[in-house]
């Protein structure tokens, strides 16, 4: 099941949708319900609180399409994120496949070892933006804006110190995102990434959340092109990290709640490593890809 945020022409109020897996249409939750005569147990303008409903939710939503054939053509509507606002910071792993260490190490070469833990940031909430609106451009504050394709995992149940055994219990899906960064920012204030990470609108998502027990996300393939140009092209099995352990390490003492976000990291290909480093710029047009997932479409405009 693939769920999204959308609105439509003839009504701009934000509301959840069930995406048809030939992602030939949506369902509006909302109006079904209406058609139906029966009530969610869930805000159907909300996907946090589909999120923390869990399986309820789901499974009033797979009786819910079956019982309910209309549905809206994705044309005509406009996705949003799918978590259009967190409660809090998206978590953000760094350094998280093994090429992308090894071309690191052009710009990182007192890094010797191979890390014990992962490296944690996080960027604002106000970093997301959605699946194919403009990412804004900010030429005062600098000209190095850079991409990075990564998996998203979308918390479902809470907890705290969980173990690697039962990470896949606590998650209720997976989106893509780019952790777009102005890298200048970012080196600006040196192990501090936060700032570089947390401009505005540099956290497309979406288009939707694929529930967990329909993907396999061991093994996906992940792009990043650029104008049409690939720059980035790997697959989730040579995440260092795996998805487990992350969860296990963030959740150290630090309680994981329905809804937050996590970004796992992103592949080799990064603009500020090639040589020459290159940049995006006004206009160009970035796609971000997780087979099974989806792709974002955004282009660079103005602020």
């Amino acid at each position: 099941m693939k769920l999204a945020t959308f609105t439509n022409a003839s009504d701009a109020t934000p509301r959840v949708g069930a995406v048809l897996d030939d992602e030939a249409g949506i369902l509006d939750v909302r109006a079904a319900c209406e058609r139906q005569g029966v009530k969610a147990p869930f805000d159907v303008l909300d996907m946090l609180s589909l999120i923390e409903q869990g399986a309820p939710g789901l499974e009033f939503l797979d009786d819910l399409q079956q019982r309910d054939p209309a549905r809206l053509a994705l044309s005509d509507v406009r996705l949003l994120a799918p978590i259009p606002r967190p409660r809090k910071n998206i978590f953000c792993v760094g350094w998280n496949y093994l090429e992308h260490f090894a071309e690191g190490e052009r710009i990182r070469p007192h890094v010797k070892e191979m890390p014990q833990y992962p490296t944690f940031f996080s960027k604002a909430p106000t970093t997301v933006n959605g699946p194919y609106d403009p990412i804004p451009y900010f030429p005062e504050l600098s000209k190095q804006l850079d991409w990075e394709v990564e998996i998203g995992v979308i918390i479902g149940k809470p907890g705290r110190d969980i173990a690697e055994a039962h990470a896949a219990d606590h998650i209720f899906g997976f989106t893509v995102l780019n952790d777009l960064t102005w890298r200048d920012v970012q080196r600006r204030h040196g192990q501090q990434w936060f700032k570089g990470k947390s401009i505005d609108g540099t956290c497309p998502m979406g288009p939707w959340i694929t529930v967990a027990s329909d993907v396999d996300v061991s093994s996906l393939d992940l792009t990043c092109r650029v104008n049409g140009v690939v720059k980035q092209q790997s697959n989730s099995s040579y995440l260092y990290f795996k998805i487990p352990a992350i969860i296990a390490e963030l959740s150290r003492g630090l309680t994981l709640e329905a809804g937050d976000v996590i970004a796992t990291g992103t592949p080799a290909g990064v603009g500020h490593a090639r040589t020459p480093p290159e940049f995006m710029k006004p206009g160009d047009i970035v796609e971000t890809e997780v087979a099974g997932l989806g792709r974002l479409e955004n282009r660079i405009g103005a602020a």
